[in-house]
């Protein structure tokens, strides 16, 4: 996988397929969290405590990225 930041969150080649992905600044930061074997409830929380959201909705959304993220195997949980 090759990765590149920008302006808007994170684009991702998946170079076994050609597949683009293309993640919002909270979906980066949800990868970026994996990247440095961070646990999700580690990652909701800091989302949750920087946008000022629940921490409930905050962990459904971290989940939702990673399930994607797997879906894709982007990322192995």
């Amino acid at each position: 996988m090759i990765s590149t930041v920008t302006d808007d969150g994170t684009v991702l080649l998946n170079e076994r397929t050609g597949r683009y992905w293309q993640l919002n600044n909270t979906g980066a930061s949800v990868l970026q969290g994996l990247l440095d074997g961070r646990e999700a409830d580690g990652i909701a929380a800091a989302l949750a405590d920087r946008y000022g959201i629940a921490l409930q909705q905050a962990e459904r959304d971290v989940t939702a990225v990673i399930e994607r993220l797997s879906g894709a195997k982007l990322v192995i949980p």
